[in-house]
């Protein structure tokens, strides 16, 4: 399936600007400095990016500010994770104040889904 290519520029300006909780995030995750894992950042799951996205695993997160606590993007969000499990993906939310403020808890949550998925993965 070709991907839009207007969602792949949008996907590629979003690496650009990241809020201070995804670019915190990105320097746990990336290289493979978690758990060995390699996740991709504001990876395309058309119609929608992620935040990350840990192909093995089928594991997205995301991490949501203050904007995703109002009913519009409450109900926005459920929809999405509902379209997102329907593909047989994993999501975990993170809100950025929890990453920011208590990322050895955030940390421990995420090393514990994914000690799960890997042990229930073929």
């Amino acid at each position: 399936m070709k991907i839009d290519p207007q969602l792949l520029e949008f996907a590629k300006s979003m690496r650009q600007s990241t809020t201070d909780a995804e670019h915190l995030m990105w320097q746990v995750l990336r290289a493979k400095h978690f758990m060995n894992l390699k996740f991709r950042r504001q990876h395309i799951v058309a119609p929608y990016i992620v935040d990350f996205y840990y192909h093995e695993l089928s594991l997205v997160i995301e991490l949501d500010g203050s904007h995703h606590g109002t009913n519009d993007a409450i109900e926005y969000d459920a929809e999405r994770t509902k379209f997102l499990e329907a593909l047989d993906l994993k999501v975990a939310r993170y809100w950025n104040h929890e990453v920011l403020g208590q990322t050895d808890v955030v940390l421990e949550d995420l090393w514990k889904i994914c000690f799960e998925l890997k042990q229930t993965s073929p």
